[in-house]
């Protein structure tokens, strides 16, 4: 099977291009191929599909397994490859996701940088209070294309329990039965904020998350601590940019009325090659 390895500020996937009808690979396949140090390893698979001139379908699955409604570092990486294939052409292309709709184009200022118009939150951000071990925290809940929640943190972000932490917290009763993913955001000024994600579905932290720094951002701007443009700083040493309007106040009721937002950063095609069978096995 033919397959691009691709990154998006250090968020990793298997890239499989093809036709609209060709099988999709198992939940069990891409378990496997998922796997560090015994298969190619990466974050999630995505599947990507010519639809129209200039326009791509794009299905994308956790490490897991399990399918995913958004991943938009997979995101910018399947614009990126749609380029490479000659399925878009200016650097322009809409990728039809689970979540709807994205333009994607290719970023003025490098070469690696692809930008994301993206719809807002279609809720407000609820603010949860959670106890973990009789400890109690304060964070905030919401949707951009997956469940978010994320946790404002004020201390030292490398110091943060992200492993420990994330894992009790990803299917925790108050974020609902899909579980969320954890977000530890740390609002360093109006325009900076640093970000580190436990993902839901890879079960592990992942060096960036794309829609943890939008659901970041959003978080930030209903508590006040920021506001656009805004520059994040992921694990992975990636900095993605946040861009875009915002209609009237923003308060803690009102929620984030974001009139429209583009996400912009790093995605690069690392490989290409062919999928042997070595790759699907699964130590007994």
């Amino acid at each position: 099977m033919r397959f691009y390895k691709v990154s998006g500020s250090g968020n990793d996937f298997i890239a499989l291009p093809g036709a609209a009808d060709t099988t999709p690979p198992t939940a069990a396949e891409i378990r496997a191929w998922c796997r560090r140090g015994i298969s190619l390893g990466a974050d999630g698979v995505f599947l990507l599909r010519p639809r129209t001139p200039g326009e791509v379908t794009m299905v994308h699955f956790n490490a897991d397994g399990t399918r995913a409604g958004l991943c938009l570092n997979g995101t910018r990486c399947a614009a990126r490859l749609s380029f490479e294939l000659g399925w878009a052409s200016h650097h322009r292309v809409t990728i039809h996701t689970d979540a709807g709709p994205i333009l994607a184009e290719a970023a003025e200022d490098t070469g690696d940088s692809i930008a994301l118009t993206v719809p807002p939150p279609a809720t407000p951000p609820t603010a949860v209070n959670i106890q973990v071990d009789d400890t109690p925290y304060q964070g905030i809940l919401l949707t951009v294309g997956v469940p978010h929640l994320v946790l404002p943190w004020t201390g030292d972000l490398a110091l943060a329990p992200v492993q420990v932490l994330g894992a009790a917290l990803v299917h925790h009763g108050s974020v609902g039965e899909a579980g969320a993913n954890i977000d530890f955001a740390r609002f360093v000024a109006p325009d900076r904020l640093e970000i580190r994600t436990y993902e839901r579905g890879v079960n592990a932290e992942t060096l960036a998350c794309g829609t943890g720094v939008l659901a970041c951002t959003a978080a930030g701007i209903a508590l006040g601590q920021t506001h656009l443009p805004v520059r994040v700083q992921t694990q992975g040493g990636f900095v993605l940019r946040v861009d875009g309007e915002i209609d009237g106040e923003i308060d803690g009721e009102s929620g984030v009325a974001v009139r429209s937002w583009r996400l912009i950063g790093d995605a690069r095609l690392v490989a290409r090659g062919e999928l042997l069978p070595g790759a699907s096995v699964v130590p007994t």
